[in-house]
């Protein structure tokens, strides 16, 4: 299996969270601290839990931290989208941010499927 590095998802997760930051250094966000940070955190989580996940070195963790990584995108797609809604991000931002992140999110659930195809007996032998 492949160093995390080089995972895509994990690739896209890191660009993610590099663009929200610059999106979120400006105002309006620059003054509305909690929802900033929120958003933030949200995105870093998305590439963080993959490379912990990875790097505990069990197919069993990295299921895991794959599942945390895409509930991160299910939060950071809502306070994106609540982000929208009261007026801190346009349409058209939103509309790429979300795109992206719901593609993100069905990349880190089809990673998930196969990791659970490939790895059933391994991950059957862990839950006993």
């Amino acid at each position: 299996m492949k160093n995390f590095e080089e995972l895509g998802v994990w690739k896209q997760g890191c660009q993610l969270a590099v663009d929200l930051y610059r999106v979120t250094e400006k105002e309006p966000f620059a003054k509305d601290f909690g929802l900033r940070d929120q958003i933030r955190r949200s995105a870093v989580s998305i590439p963080s839990n993959i490379s912990e996940g990875k790097e505990r070195e069990t197919v069993k963790e990295l299921v895991r931290y794959l599942y945390i990584s895409k509930g991160s995108a299910g939060e950071l797609k809502t306070q994106l989208y609540i982000a929208q809604q009261i007026g801190y991000l346009d349409a058209d931002v939103y509309s790429d941010f979300a795109v992206r992140v719901t593609s993100l999110a069905k990349q880190l659930g089809s990673f998930i499927r196969k990791l659970k195809g490939t790895h059933a007996m391994e991950l059957a032998d862990h839950n006993e």
